[in-house]
C-alpha cells in the first residue's frame, strides 16, 4: 500500500465497500472494518449498541461495519446538526436523527456511490426525513463552513489516505465551540511488514491506522482542544477467534502464538472547536 497514490487508495477502498454495500442488498456476506460475523445485532450490541436502539433504526443500515458506538459518546441533543463521516448505509446516521429529533438534521457523507443509494434507499423506505445522504470523500467534505453542531465517524479515518486533511475538514465545518465523538482503530505498536502492504489489512482498517500520539497530534495541528483518547482493553494474545473472513485473513498472516489484538485496538476520541 505504501507504493500506492493517495487517490489509488481511495479507489481501492470504494471498490471494497461498493461490493460490500451490494453484498448486504443481496444477503450474501460482505466484511471490511470491523465486521463481525453473520449476525450484525449481535455485532453491534458487543460495541455497547443497546436493544432499544437497534429497534430504532432500520435493519437494513446494520452492515456491522464498526468498531465502537460514537453516538454513546456524543451527547447529542434536540435539534443539533449531525454530521457522519464515513456514513455508509446510515446505522449511525439513523440513531443520531432520532436523537435530535424533527427540528434537528443530520448529514451521512460517504465516497461509495453503492453506499449512498442503500443509505437514501433506507431512509425513504422508513420515512426518516431529518437526513441527508451526500456523495464526497471526508477529506474535501461536501458540507458549508460552520455549520456542523457535532461530528461522528465509526471505523472510518483510517481508512483515509490523508488523515490531515480529514482533521482539517472536520475543524472547517464545525461550529465555534462545536465537537467530534469518534470511534476508530489505532495502533499499539508496529505492523509487520506483510500486514503494512496487505490491501485486506487496509480494508480491513488495520495497516492505515494511526498510533495514538500521532492521531493525537494531527487533532491538535488542525486547532482541537479538550482531546480525550479511551482504548478498549487489549486481549494480546488470546488469539481470538473472529467470523470476519478479512479479518481471518489478517490473522492467518500473523506469525505463531501472535494476535492482532496485540497490534490494534479500538479507540473513542472526543475533542471541541
Amino acid at each position: 500500500m505504501k507504493n500506492l497514490q493517495p487517490d489509488e487508495i481511495r479507489k481501492l477502498v470504494q471498490q471494497a465497500y461498493g461490493q460490500i454495500a451490494i453484498a448486504g442488498e443481496t444477503g450474501q456476506a460482505g466484511c471490511g472494518c470491523g465486521c463481525g460475523g453473520p449476525d450484525p445485532d449481535v455485532f453491534a450490541r458487543s460495541l455497547g449498541y443497546s436493544d432499544e436502539e437497534l429497534k430504532a433504526i432500520p435493519a437494513s443500515a446494520n452492515l456491522a461495519l464498526s468498531c465502537g458506538n460514537p453516538t454513546a459518546l456524543a451527547d447529542l441533543r434536540a435539534a443539533e446538526t449531525v454530521l457522519d463521516l464515513g456514513a455508509g448505509a446510515g446505522f449511525d446516521c439513523f440513531l443520531a436523527a432520532d436523537r435530535v429529533g424533527a427540528a434537528g438534521r443530520v448529514i451521512g457523507v460517504d465516497m461509495t456511490t453503492e453506499m449512498v443509494e442503500k443509505a437514501r434507499t433506507n431512509a425513504r423506505e422508513n420515512g426518516i426525513e431529518n437526513v441527508d445522504f451526500r456523495l464526497g470523500e471526508i477529506e474535501s467534505l461536501p458540507v458549508e463552513d460552520e455549520s456542523v453542531d457535532v461530528i461522528i465517524s465509526n471505523c472510518v479515518i483510517n481508512l483515509s489516505p490523508d488523515k490531515k486533511a480529514v482533521f482539517s475538514e472536520m475543524r472547517r465545518v464545525l461550529k465555534p465551540g462545536g465537537r467530534i465523538a469518534i470511534s476508530d482503530i489505532v495502533l499499539l505498536k508496529e505492523l509487520p511488514d506483510n500486514l503494512q502492504g496487505s490491501l485486506a489489512a487496509y480494508t480491513g482498517c488495520v495497516s492505515g491506522a494511526n498510533g495514538i500520539d500521532e492521531f493525537l497530534a494531527l487533532l491538535q495541528e488542525a486547532g482541537f482542544r479538550e482531546i480525550r483518547v479511551e482504548t478498549a482493553a487489549s486481549s494480546c494474545g488470546t488469539g481470538a477467534e473472529t467470523g470476519d473472513p478479512i479479518g481471518r485473513i489478517i490473522a492467518d498472516s500473523l506469525g505463531e502464538g501472535d494476535s492482532l489484538e496485540c497490534y490494534i485496538a479500538s479507540a473513542y476520541i472526543t475533542a471541541r472547536k
